[in-house]
């Protein structure tokens, strides 16, 4: 029950990141424009490499590390500081990496200021120690207060497009304020312990090796944006950016179980129950397909009546691109679990990294090819080709370890519900109802057919996630 509860956790705090982008979005849409968020979109995406360069895969390691000794305080409480440590420590030296690239840059300089805040808040990050632990409520309940707090900024200072350095200010403030507030619970979960500089020089090696994987992720996830912003507009920068949040927003229900799972597995392999990790595998694979296919389908049928409304006017491009990257919901829930829950957790990095570069390269070469022609299309197209690259390339990798036929049985039973509901979405938009009604109905809608398809299909997991449902609500009605 902790992972169901771990998981719930994150899915409350993934739906409150759905509904705030919901709120602000269209509001920032309208009042920054196109060219205002397209100005935000790409200085982010290149603070991201500094972001990258200071972090150097310690996040993503000090998860796994921390949920290898959680059972042992003493341990514990040395890996957390050799950790935190040497994460202040490259933190400090990219930021001055930072400082050399703003002298040498020629605009954006105050954007860029407001945007290293977010470079300061990687520094004093220790949400990896509570994931570690699996204590997800701590930071759940942080970044439900801060999120809310940046909401209600973002209404009241926000007016009008030279407002954009007020709007990237509150976003990184805020995300500095909540890695702060976590450090009042460290005292409570690890002891001060005298640590030497071998305590902290041990975790670089290890660190670095999945600095590489996530140097690759970057690439294909905020290179996008920055080849965009060379080659393209700013406007155009804006669509796609427009568009890839309203993707990963919905992706972010889906690879909510990735965040709780890791920690899960890395300390089952740690025991080394082989047995039950890939039962772990086999159940998150099927969840993931089961959540991700009919969101990929659902998005695709309601984005060319959504956009227009959502975003308001000048923004109608952008409903085209939610439908042509929508495919990666899928591919990325794919490889969320493949890689993030079986592949990084079980110490296999090659596997994920050798993806992630494939993913990477395959993304870098087709926008050199596709955007100076077709721009944020261009963009979307290369966007959908390198996951599903990163996809085929952990598939076959851990082809030998599991039952691939195993895995994948009840996708189709996933792809043909999905199918059925995208087609009736289509219709209902066929019809003289328009905006916001419009797309409530097409979304209310699809869940019915999917889930009445999932019933006639008899599918596991549905049958699973019925019961669940229906044990919480007798234990509800019981404690009553």
């Amino acid at each position: 029950m902790t992972v169901v509860k771990n998981y719930f956790y994150n899915l409350i705090y993934q739906i409150t990141i759905l509904i705030i982008p919901l709120v602000t979005v269209p509001y920032i849409a309208r009042v920054l424009r196109p060219q205002g968020v397209g100005i935000n979109g790409f200085t982010n995406a290149n603070i991201q490499y500094f972001i990258l360069l200071g972090s150097i895969g310690i996040s993503l390691y000090g998860n796994r590390a921390i949920a290898y000794v959680r059972d042992d305080k003493e341990k514990l409480s040395r890996t957390f500081w050799g950790i935190a440590l040497l994460k202040f420590i490259t933190v400090c030296f990219s930021y001055l990496v930072f400082l050399i690239f703003l002298d040498i840059t020629s605009k954006y300089h105050v954007i860029y200021l407001m945007q290293s805040i977010y470079l300061i808040s990687a520094a004093v990050d220790v949400s990896w120690l509570f994931m570690g632990l699996e204590d997800f409520k701590k930071t759940v309940l942080r970044n439900l207060v801060v999120r809310l707090i940046g909401v209600s900024c973002i209404f009241i200072f926000i007016k009008e497009p030279s407002d954009l350095w007020k709007y990237v200010l509150i976003l990184s403030a805020s995300e500095l304020l909540g890695q702060m507030t976590l450090w009042a619970y460290v005292p409570r979960t690890v002891r001060w312990v005298h640590i030497k500089w071998s305590d902290i020089t041990e975790h670089f090696s290890p660190s670095i090796a999945l600095f590489i994987p996530q140097v690759a992720t970057q690439i294909y996830l905020v290179l996008n944006k920055t080849m965009l912003g060379s080659f393209a507009s700013k406007s155009e920068v804006g669509f796609f950016d427009n568009s890839d949040k309203i993707v990963k927003m919905v992706l972010a229900i889906v690879t909510a179980m990735g965040v709780v799972m890791l920690p899960r597995v890395a300390n089952t392999f740690a025991r080394g129950e082989m047995i039950k990790v890939r039962k772990y595998l086999d159940q998150s694979f099927s969840f993931a397909s089961y959540l991700s296919i009919p969101m990929a389908f659902g998005l695709a049928g309601i984005a060319g009546e959504f956009a227009p409304w959502f975003f308001g006017s000048g923004y109608e491009k952008t409903g085209t691109i939610i439908c042509l990257i929508s495919p990666i919901i899928v591919f990325i829930a794919w490889s969320n679990v493949l890689g993030q829950q079986y592949l990084m957790p079980t110490g296999q990095t090659r596997g994920y990294t050798l993806s992630v570069s494939v993913g990477a390269i395959v993304n870098f070469i087709l926008n050199l090819i596709l955007i100076n022609r077709y721009q944020s299309i261009g963009t979307a197209v290369s966007t959908v080709v390198a996951e599903f690259s990163v996809t085929l390339v952990q598939v076959l990798f851990v082809i030998k370890q599991v039952n691939i036929r195993e895995l994948f049985q009840s996708v189709w039973k996933y792809l043909f519900s999905g199918l059925v509901m995208y087609l009736v979405i289509l219709l209902i938009g066929l019809t003289s109802l328009s905006g916001i009604m419009l797309t409530g109905i097409q979304v209310i809608s699809g869940m019915i057919i999917y889930f009445l398809m999932q019933f006639i299909l008899k599918t596991e997991m549905n049958k699973i996630i019925v019961d669940c449902a229906f044990q919480l609500l007798r234990k509800k009605i019981q404690t009553k």
